[in-house]
């Protein structure tokens, strides 16, 4: 029996045999496409090429390529544990030309793979191609369907003919398009039995590999033409291949899974059977996605790319509590999925430690509240059904993701009122005035006609070129050049500054970007006419300064990023970043605030390296080479088979693409201005360099001159002269709070002494005046210390503009019936809210403090309606 591993070596070696070029798997994160949230198809890193607006070095490809699906359109989610080939992290095996060979090569190698090369039987397939459109105006794929008949075994009965939604397929509304043709295979017990003309979406059939033909551009208003180039693009399942060459009826039954499979049968100690085996399939899937998203960059939060990640993790934990996990456990699986893919993806084992880190906090942090949730939908599920407010509650208190609470309704057999908690999501992100979670929008120039600029910024700030394109955006004028020493925003380096300037033209450039291979000069036109720009010979011009400080400040991110994993340990690494000319910002993985002494040692460590005045030396390799050498590399980025490489003698290096200083003398001084955290498991460090860092430096004693002759204090002695003002400034406090409390208990006694007699208990009910919150709730422990026994009191004040009502009643007339909760409740209407609490104390507030009084006068009638009931 074949392994995975072997599976996915001979699918690559096999095409690298027919000339492709093994690439590397694209990040999970798509670099180029802000409207998707994950990689979730192979053809995702090569959309450029087929748009026009980008190339490659080779026109044969072939890769495995890391995929989620779990959201939009494409969401297997729900399907996951239920489904025996579901998944929500997958690979996807898949060849590709570019502009190269076309459908007979795609055909017949596909064919020769899989019945000589994997020896699966010819008469278990089918082939499918397109049967033509007449809306498009499109005949049926004759051409694809002759050759399944000419260059491989197949018969004709056993190519069919489907329609546009099967067999046609496209990027988009608009974009590159074309026939595709699938091949299924045949799952039943006796493949002489199969229908003439079979069911191929029914269980006995299983589709293995599509082969798209991008032969056409759909424009936007919907017609299609010849594309120049014609290109393949192929994409076969992995995780199936393999369930179908190792012989098994599901996936979650090949060497893909069973490792990971085993791992939780042992954690669990509960064996993979009829009884656990949704739970356990569902963990095993879960963790594999959780484990490559992070490792590609991505944390658990409460928007976007994060909270899809977040509510995985939330429904495997669920999961685990049916397997009678009820301490984190999933982190203990990593390390299984490590050891089974490192192979193939090296950068999970290089991230293991953070991403271990990463699930545990978010299982302790989940595990708190998870038991808890459950004992509450369990008491909201008696009624019957889920409401809106109750799916709420679980989300917004609980932290259960909507569909987690739908899968246990399902469970349940009841319905969640899906439409009711939208509504409330959406009043509670009103109030709070929060984007929608999935809101991206894309402001890019069309530049699919403008050719590829060539950069010369890394020798030089100045070059001769010609403006080869302009276009007009959001009131600002965008300039080609042929050539440009203008740096474009990548790799978290702001793009430079500077100005174009030619015969009677200036240009002053404010921002450069990238668009596909174009390199987009952003300004205004200072002086000239914008159509005397085309093909205008100028002379660009970087701004020296703004370049050097960048240089400074992307230069001192690497130190840092060294410094910081000397200090705080290897698990630190890069997960965003921002390198302008004032300042850098540079976010790490680390589950911890970073202590004063730390940040010491890290600032001194830079700084030492400042002043070694070590050469910035830069250098190309090839990718494995440079990992070889134990270069810093993002997984979240894509390389190309050669990158450029940033060295600082032996204490750094890392693959950038950014400018930098020749020496790190140039960095002049190192400062940090704060340490926050951003996120669960990632910190957040700002710092300064060179002129930034003086001026920091200058604005620090500055500010400890004015303080030192405000306090009467020498500089040296600030501390201890701070130190002791906040002592006496406590002790006048506890001073104050201990007059308070006297105060207060005084007026409370005067309250009791002229206390109601109702049904013979002493009620108190009156409106206060406390200085703030903390004086009301001292004022409540009065009253209920003066009443001693037999008593009720209520008090209301007016705090910051609402109403404040506090209720109190003695521990002797608990048991017999009388609740502070109840009775603040009950006033509580009147002032235009609500409150609760327990039976000895409870308080609530309201909108409208105007009616305090109103509330109090009807406290005597709830004692003795209590009372009596």
């Amino acid at each position: 029996m074949k392994t995975a591993v072997q599976i996915r070596e001979e699918f690559q070696a096999f095409f690298e045999s027919k000339g492709h070029t093994r690439v590397q798997s694209a990040p999970l994160l798509p670099q180029d496409d802000p409207t998707l949230l994950f990689t979730n198809a192979g053809m995702n890193q090569f959309k450029d090429v087929f748009l026009g607006t980008g190339r490659r070095p080779y026109s044969r490809a072939v890769d495995t390529q890391k995929c989620l699906r779990v959201s939009g359109k494409h969401n297997d989610l729900e399907e996951v544990g239920f489904s025996p080939n579901h998944h929500t992290f997958f690979e996807m095996l898949g060849n590709w030309s570019f502009g190269d060979y076309f459908k007979e090569e795609a055909i017949a190698w596909a064919w020769e793979l899989l019945t000589d090369v994997w020896q699966l039987p010819k008469d278990r397939m089918w082939a499918t191609v397109f049967g033509g459109d007449e809306k498009d105006g499109l005949e049926a794929d004759v051409e694809a369907e002759k050759l399944w008949t000419r260059v491989t075994d197949l018969p004709a009965n056993r190519v069919l003919r489907l329609g546009k939604e099967d067999n046609f397929w496209e990027m988009g509304s608009t974009g590159p398009c074309g026939p595709c043709s699938e091949i299924h295979f045949y799952l039943g017990d006796d493949p002489t039995k199969q229908d003439a003309v079979p069911d191929l979406d029914s269980a006995d059939y299983v589709e293995i590999w599509n082969l798209v033909f991008i032969q056409y551009n759909r424009d936007a208003d919907g017609v299609l033409h010849p594309l120049p180039d014609q290109h393949v693009d192929t994409g076969m399942g992995f995780e199936r291949i393999c369930s179908i060459l190792q012989g098994v009826q599901t996936t979650y039954d090949t060497d893909v899974f069973l490792p990971i499979i085993g791992a939780i049968s042992e954690i669990t100690r509960k064996p993979y059977n009829k009884d656990h085996q949704v739970p356990i399939r569902v963990i095993a899937d879960h963790v594999r996605t959780l484990a490559f998203a992070i490792a590609d960059g991505v944390l658990p939060s409460n928007e976007g790319r994060g909270y899809v990640l977040r509510r995985i993790l939330r429904r495997a934990a669920r999961f685990g509590r049916s397997l009678g996990m009820h301490e984190p456990f999933i982190f203990r699986l990593v390390e299984t999925v490590v050891r089974e893919m490192r192979v193939a993806f090296p950068e999970v084992k290089e991230k293991s430690d953070h991403i271990t880190r990463v699930i545990r906090s978010e299982e302790e942090g989940f595990g708190k509240t998870l038991d808890r949730g459950l004992e509450i939908f369990e008491a909201m599920q008696a009624k019957g059904h889920i409401s809106g407010t109750d799916a709420f509650q679980l989300y917004d208190t609980y932290g259960f993701p909507i569909d987690l609470t739908r899968l246990m309704a399902a469970e349940k057999g009841i319905e969640v009122d899906e439409e009711g908690f939208e509504a409330q999501m959406a009043e509670q992100q009103e109030r709070s005035r929060l984007a929608a979670s999935f809101h991206f929008q894309v402001s890019e120039p069309e530049v699919t006609h403008i050719p590829k600029s060539k950069f010369v910024g890394y020798e030089t700030l100045i070059s001769d070129s010609r403006i080869v394109g302009q276009s007009e955006q959001d009131g600002m004028l965008n300039l080609y050049l042929d050539i440009t020493p203008f740096y474009a925003e990548s790799g978290g380096q702001v793009g430079d500054k500077g100005e174009i300037v030619g015969e009677g033209v200036r240009f002053e450039v404010e921002t450069t970007f990238k668009a596909g291979e174009a390199i987009v000069h952003r300004g205004r036109l200072c002086d000239g006419q914008v159509e005397e720009l085309k093909g205008m010979e100028v002379n660009a011009r970087v701004d020296a300064e703004i370049r050097l400080n960048t240089a400074r400040n992307h230069t001192a991110t690497h130190l840092m990023h060294r410094a910081l994993r000397q200090v705080l340990g290897d698990h630190v690494h890069q997960a965003g970043s921002l390198v302008a000319p004032n300042r850098l910002r540079f976010d790490f993985t680390h589950f911890e605030g970073v202590t004063p002494t730390q940040l010491d040692d890290i600032v001194g460590i830079v700084n030492d390296a400042v002043r070694r005045d070590w050469a910035v030396d830069i250098s190309f390799e090839k990718l494995d080479r440079a990992v070889e050498m134990g270069a810093m590399m993002l997984f979240s980025e894509k390389y190309g088979d050669v990158v450029r490489m940033v060295q600082v003698e032996d204490f750094s290096l890392e693959l950038c693409g950014g400018t930098h200083v020749q020496s790190t003398g140039q960095i002049g001084l190192f400062q940090l201005t704060q340490e926050t955290g951003t996120a669960a498991g990632v910190r957040r460090i700002e710092a300064v360099t060179g002129p930034g860092a003086e001026a920091l430096v200058r604005e620090q004693k500055k500010i400890l001159v004015n303080l030192a002759s405000q306090l009467s204090a020498p500089t040296s002695e600030l501390s201890d002269k701070v130190a002791h003002l906040i002592a006496h400034n406590r002790e006048l406090e506890r001073e104050l709070q201990s007059l308070r409390r006297e105060q207060a208990g005084s007026e409370m006694d005067m309250l009791v002494s002229s206390a109601l007699n109702v049904n013979g208990l002493r009620v108190v009910a009156a409106e206060v005046s406390p200085p703030d919150m903390d004086g009301f709730r001292t004022m409540g422990d009065g009253l209920r210390d003066a009443l001693g026994t037999g008593g009720v009191g209520v008090i209301g004040a007016n705090l910051n503009g609402k109403a404040s009502l506090l209720a109190v009643v003695t521990d002797d007339l608990i048991g017999r019936g009388v609740q502070a909760g109840n009775v603040v409740k009950a006033i509580a209407q009147i002032v235009g809210g609500g409150g609760g609490g327990r039976p000895h104390l409870a308080q609530a507030g309201g909108k409208f403090p105007e009616k305090i009084g109103e509330a109090l006068a009807r406290v005597p009638d709830i004692i003795r309606a209590q009372v009596e009931g």
